[in-house]
């Protein structure tokens, strides 16, 4: 009978873990659904059309990389400084969001290999003169988006001058047209496109020298994963992103948006 009852504990035992198995297996994710999420503030890589719908190479980008997925994609728009409050609180399961690799972003979130990469560039007046030298900038207003890449470079490299701190990079851009910041500190890609070559940007243009220590600008744009994601939904990207470099998509979208190549550090 003892060894009867400790044979039939053995088995449940076996059941139970085999439950447990076939259930985590069950819940592990196929990635058919996934949701991307996105800023929609930071033209022309994402913006609200006058139609209420999202557009811009990062909504294109999102849309052909699922295509490739065969995924049902789902974009949520957040806020930039909470994207990855988002994704870690399970809300999202990507970004797409023009989030540069860096260190230290690398502590919290994984990345999928980059996809673009180009330098920060300062506007300001076309007639204004600046020394770029952090002693040169001192008292002087720099706007700057928050959480970005660019407010960290900025208030680490420029101490002696006021940091001004925005939700969106369109809230800067604004600044410098009513003169409440004396130059703005952006990517060079979004300040060009997003505001230089708009009617709002006519009396402004790129001043000083380009900026791309991957110190603080990282090693170009990827897709921002949960750490615990990078090896399947990771490589699922990692693939997707070749194939739409290999089929012409990638480029085809590239000439749609922007008059040079994004994809490395050939704009200055």
């Amino acid at each position: 009978m003892q060894r009867r009852q400790l044979i039939a504990r053995a088995a449940l035992a076996a059941c139970a873990l085999l439950a447990t198995a076939g259930a985590a297996h069950a819940q592990a994710p196929d990635w058919k659904k996934i949701r991307i999420g996105v800023e929609g503030a930071y033209p022309p890589f994402s913006e609200v059309g006058a139609d209420g719908k999202l557009k811009g190479f990062e909504i294109d980008l999102a849309l052909a990389l699922c295509a490739e997925l065969k995924a049902e994609c789902t974009l949520v728009q957040q806020d930039f400084d909470g994207l990855i409050p988002a994704l870690q609180a399970r809300k999202v399961d990507a970004i797409i969001a023009s989030v540069s690799i860096t260190d230290e972003r690398k502590k919290v979130i994984a990345f999928s290999n980059p996809y673009y990469n180009t330098p920060a560039r300062f506007t300001a007046k076309s007639d204004a003169k600046f020394d770029f030298s952090p002693a040169g900038l001192k008292g002087k207003k720099i706007g700057v988006q928050r959480a970005t890449i660019h407010e960290k470079f900025a208030a680490d490299t420029f101490k002696q001058s006021e940091i001004v701190r925005y939700a969106t990079q369109d809230q800067a851009f604004l600044d410098l047209k009513s003169g409440r910041v004396d130059l703005t500190l952006a990517d060079l890609v979004a300040a060009d496109m997003g505001f230089l070559k708009t009617p709002a940007g006519k009396g402004y243009a790129f001043v000083g020298p380009s900026y791309d220590d991957v110190k603080y600008f990282g090693t170009g744009s990827g897709v921002g994963l949960r750490k615990a994601d990078e090896k399947t939904l990771g490589k699922k990207f990692n693939d997707a992103i070749a194939a739409v470099k290999a089929n012409g998509t990638f480029k085809k979208l590239n000439d749609k948006y922007f008059e040079y190549d994004i994809s490395g550090k050939t704009a200055k």
